[in-house]
């Protein structure tokens, strides 16, 4: 019996003393969470907010373009403007982020449409030939007649002077008649050859059209083939490929249009040089500087960190979605180069606007301010002290005077701040 009251008194005295402990220890956290100190140092004020990485240079793959020329235009497919003008649909397309070799496999684009028309134009052509011998044919047996008609009439023209010449010991009629016939059949010679040579003339000009017209169907065709060979798209180098972003944010891939002024299926960024771009709120703008030197981390890679320079502000500020606030576009230039970087990557851009390195600091939340606008803040030694306030950033304020380094203030309004004397009233004039 005393020995269980020995062990329970012990048992007692181990937890008394536990959480007298415990009682200590929550008692200083609390007093961690309701004071900060006053410290001295460095102070930096920066702008920070989120970006994207993109490349500062990148080559566009672009769909096919054809340029049919004159002849292309006579063959009646309508030249190089319907072809620019029409858009064209992505059949198929390897995945983004995937990296490529020059000549390698990007997409195939949709080339139905251009199907049907290459097999319009080649059954036009296959007419047109037709056409061609049949004028050839034609023309060839129309002169062949044309000439043994003059080849007849030639002889009648040598009869008739036979005649003629026979004539001579006849009366002076049948001498005339002679003479009528033999100029009637010269005349009807001629009116022959001069009918061959423009029937001729015209025949030819006729094939040469008719030509002319093959060959602008040829050509053509060999610019159909040539464009058509085109829907099938190959890396123009080496790199990493990244799908074109449409204006309302949406990406090309497969079953997307690609617009016809604006042919860029993907692109292949310059890794070797990236930017982060961030939008700065318009109360912030006026603050960055180009030049301006930039800490970046990255969210995908949390074990490193980057430099980098603003090179850009946006002189017109717009609204993003999900803000009613205006907003500036940002160009940060990453320093050197690292493999690991890609495009599309979130970034944290923290631009360093100026550096003090010795002052007296606090945190932000620490600061009253009253109705006529005095700053102050509530120390722990029972003071209400009028501060005269500094440059903040985004987490802590200088204090130019009404504290010193170690002071100790309240994080949050004490329980009874009417209790707090005030100190520091030399400094109410210049606090106003």
């Amino acid at each position: 019996m005393k020995r269980t009251i020995i062990i329970t008194f012990i048992v007692a005295a181990a937890i008394t003393v536990a959480m007298i402990i415990f009682n200590k220890v929550v008692s200083q956290d609390k007093s961690k969470e309701l004071f900060a100190e006053a410290k001295r140092g460095p102070f930096e004020i920066s702008v920070a907010n989120a970006g994207e990485l993109n490349a500062e240079n990148s080559i566009d793959i672009e769909g096919p373009e054809i340029d049919m020329g004159s002849s292309a235009r006579r063959g009646g497919f309508g030249g190089p403007g319907r072809m620019r003008a029409m858009d064209f649909e992505i059949q198929d397309i390897i995945n983004e982020g995937t990296m490529v070799e020059e000549g390698d496999y990007i997409a195939q684009l949709d080339r139905t449409e251009y199907d049907n028309t290459l097999r319009d134009q080649q059954e036009s052509l296959t007419d047109l030939r037709a056409n061609l011998e049949m004028k050839i044919l034609d023309t060839t047996v129309t002169l062949t007649d044309l000439r043994n008609d003059i080849i007849n009439q030639q002889y009648v023209v040598e009869e008739a002077e036979i005649t003629l010449a026979e004539s001579k010991y006849e009366p002076p009629a049948t001498i005339r008649q002679a003479e009528i016939a033999l100029n009637k059949a010269q005349r009807n010679l001629e009116q022959l050859k001069k009918n061959y040579t423009l029937r001729k003339a015209q025949a030819l000009a006729d094939i040469e059209q008719l030509q002319k017209e093959v060959a602008d169907a040829e050509a053509l065709i060999e610019a159909l083939q040539e464009f058509l060979s085109k829907f099938i798209i190959r890396a123009p180098t080496s790199g990493i490929l990244i799908y074109k972003e449409n204006w309302d944010g949406t990406k090309r891939k497969a079953g997307s249009s690609v617009n016809a002024f604006d042919r860029v299926v993907a692109t292949l960024p310059d890794l070797t040089s990236m930017i982060s771009k961030i939008y700065v709120s318009e109360i912030d703008v006026n603050k960055v500087e180009a030049e301006q030197k930039v800490i970046i981390s990255v969210d995908a890679l949390p074990d490193k960190s980057f430099t980098g320079t603003v090179t850009s502000i946006a002189n017109i500020g717009e609204v993003l979605p999900n803000s009613d606030a205006k907003m500036f576009e940002v160009l940060i230039k990453v320093d050197g180069s690292d493999n690991s970087l890609r495009p599309s990557m979130t970034t944290w851009n923290k631009i360093i606007i100026d550096k003090m390195n010795d002052v007296i600091f606090i945190p932000t939340e620490c600061v009253r301010t009253d109705a006529d606008g005095i700053t102050y803040v509530y120390t722990r030694k029972g003071d209400k002290q009028v501060v005269l306030l500094g440059e903040m950033n985004d987490k802590n304020v200088i204090v130019n005077e009404g504290l010193e380094q170690g002071d100790v203030v309240y994080l949050i309004q004490p329980e009874k701040p009417w209790k707090f004397k005030l100190e520091g009233e030399e400094l109410l004039s210049q606090n106003l």
